[in-house]
């Protein structure tokens, strides 16, 4: 359990503390901020609106599909290259600005130091150069969409990627920027939480949020430098024609893939691992009772990290590489499997015989836990040399890896969200209207990418503007689910915006959290605490109780007084 304790003196000067949200209201105070809360919010609103331009540029492709000749591109040529334009776009946008920074950088930035104890992260500075090399990539990747869309696909696979008359250098340079960002990010967390750790909170007394995050900023700073001199070698193959990818200039384009997916599968860990992270701290709270296995969900976030590095040749399995290659990389595919697996059985055990309260936030991680095993279970299968070959470039694996970066990383991400809506903004939303939402983009995601697994196992190749007519009636559920997904969307964001305006004020501890971020102020002042917390063990749910009176979770017994110091 995570307590803060003050004197009476203490107490009568946290009265007149100003929250971060009013300690200054100008837009400078904004633009230059260095608190971590700030750079949080203003992460959240630049993804949030690349999440919405990437929506829509899927909804433009769903359109599209409705007919086997297609509603929006047909006739061939300039037309067709347009569709690859969108999904190009569309694939670049939703993973490099939204699912790799959203959880980390978003998240991840306004909770860390609230979950550790600590005042900000060790480098605030860093941490606002991040967010604006962040904005400055993006602003790189519209001018290049501006000048001439990319439509080399969001891999950049060579040879196509140097041959395209599209402004591919803009937009590497733009993905260089952030992945520089991811970087940065990375190592402010990873000594953060080495050295700004609170006295008490040893490492198997951390959240398990932080133990996440850990994690995936390993991955961050050890896998995206590769990903960096990948773009920068494509970008100077571009420019002076050096032979590196191309083999009509003695390159080898099979590196590319290499490099890239050397990076690009633990990327998925990048936007996965805070995502349990997310769902390990709902379904403590919501279950109102100590995780199962804190340890061994803390070490298996490590073992993903780890393992995750070593699993990128199952993306090459029809490219020619050797047999021995192909039985070690599917080996791995299936051993990546399994601390993914401790963790759901974790969380199962932790629910039994819980006192389950089906909360919002709890329903989106219940329906993380479908959606991701789906994922995971579809994800064998394509791990499996004899099924890989025959579902390669299908629809196959576009439902895969939907269900996974979906139904996974946006799926946490939103109970994560409604999660910590009331301390980062000190109002309580509509929580029927949020169930509602909630069930509708569950069976809207299903009614989209479940037919897609369908008409893939049927056949059916991905990236191509126009299909068969058999294989209609998938397309076209497909795209309904498209369209619900796009309408429980636009409600959500309805409800939350409203409830900035109209929404309760949030108590201190809506939901019965144990860890310290319940232990301050709703939304948190600028310093965070008022002096320094003292740290037990987490998890300890039979210390609070729910208080009618003021509707919030509080101490059953107060703790003494004790002397703060740094």
């Amino acid at each position: 359990m995570s307590t803060t304790t003050a004197t009476p003196e203490m107490a009568q000067a946290v009265a007149p503390v100003k929250n971060y949200l009013k300690q200054t209201t100008t837009i400078r105070s904004w633009i230059f901020t260095l608190d971590h809360k700030r750079i949080g919010v203003m992460y959240l609103i630049v993804s949030l609106l690349a999440f919405f331009v990437g929506g829509m540029l899927a909804e433009v492709i769903r359109t599209q599909l409705l007919t086997p000749s297609g509603l929006i591109f047909h006739g061939g040529g300039a037309a067709y290259r347009q569709y690859n334009q969108v999904f190009t776009l569309h694939g670049i946008i939703m993973v490099f600005m939204v699912l790799v920074p959203m959880t980390p950088a978003a998240l991840g930035n306004f909770m860390l130091p609230l979950l550790l104890g600590a005042k900000d992260v060790a480098f605030p500075r860093l941490n606002l150069f991040s967010f604006y090399l962040y904005v400055a990539g993006a602003v790189l990747a519209i001018l290049s969409t501006v000048l001439g869309a990319v439509d080399t696909g969001w891999t950049f696979y060579a040879p196509y990627s140097i041959d395209s008359g599209s402004y591919v250098v803009l937009m590497v340079a733009g993905i260089f920027l952030l992945g520089f960002s991811s970087i940065f990010t990375g190592l402010n967390f990873i000594v953060t939480i080495h050295k700004l750790r609170p006295r008490g909170m040893t490492w198997f007394r951390m959240p398990l949020f932080l133990w996440a995050t850990y994690a995936t900023a390993i991955i961050q700073v050890a896998a995206t430098p590769v990903v960096g001199v990948t773009l920068l070698l494509l970008i100077v193959e571009r420019v002076m024609g050096i032979g590196i990818f191309n083999s009509a200039l003695g390159g080898d384009p099979v590196l590319f893939q290499h490099f890239f997916w050397f990076y690009s599968h633990p990327a998925v860990y990048i936007m996965i691992l805070p995502a349990m992270g997310i769902v390990t701290e709902i379904i403590t709270t919501f279950s109102h009772k100590t995780i199962f296995g804190y340890k061994f969900i803390a070490m298996s976030s490590l073992a993903i990290a780890l393992i995750g590095f070593l699993v990128w040749g199952h993306h090459l399995f029809v490219n020619g590489q050797s047999a021995e290659l192909d039985a070690i990389f599917s080996f791995l595919t299936f051993l990546v499997a399994v601390p993914s697996a401790v963790k759901v059985f974790n969380w199962l055990a932790t629910m039994y015989k819980g006192a389950i309260d089906l909360k919002t936030p709890m329903l989106y991680a219940l329906s993380f836990i479908v959606l991701f095993t789906i994922g995971g279970f579809t994800g064998v299968v394509l791990g499996a040399l004899s099924t890989d070959v025959v579902l390669h470039d299908t629809y196959f694996v576009v439902a895969h890896f939907h269900y996974v970066m979906f139904g996974g990383a946006i799926i946490a991400f939103l109970g994560g969200l409604h999660y910590w809506w009331p301390k980062m903004t000190g109002r309580m939303y509509s929580e029927p209207w949020a169930k509602f939402v909630c069930a509708l983009l569950f069976v809207a995601f299903n009614l989209t990418f479940f037919p897609q697994l369908v008409v893939g196992a049927h056949g059916m190749p991905r990236r191509y503007a126009t299909y068969l007519p058999e294989y209609q009636p998938y397309m076209v559920a497909s795209t309904i689910g498209a369209y619900l997904q796009m309408i429980a969307f636009l409600t959500m964001a309805g409800y939350l915006l409203h409830s900035l305006f109209r929404g309760a004020k949030a108590p201190e501890n809506p939901w019965g959290g144990t860890t310290l971020e319940w232990t301050t102020s709703s939304p948190p002042p600028t310093e965070n605490f008022i002096g320094a917390p003292e740290v037990d063990v987490p998890y300890d749910y039979s210390l609070v109780e729910y208080d009618a009176a003021i509707g919030s979770y509080i101490r059953k017994e107060p703790m003494p007084a004790v002397e703060q110091t740094h």
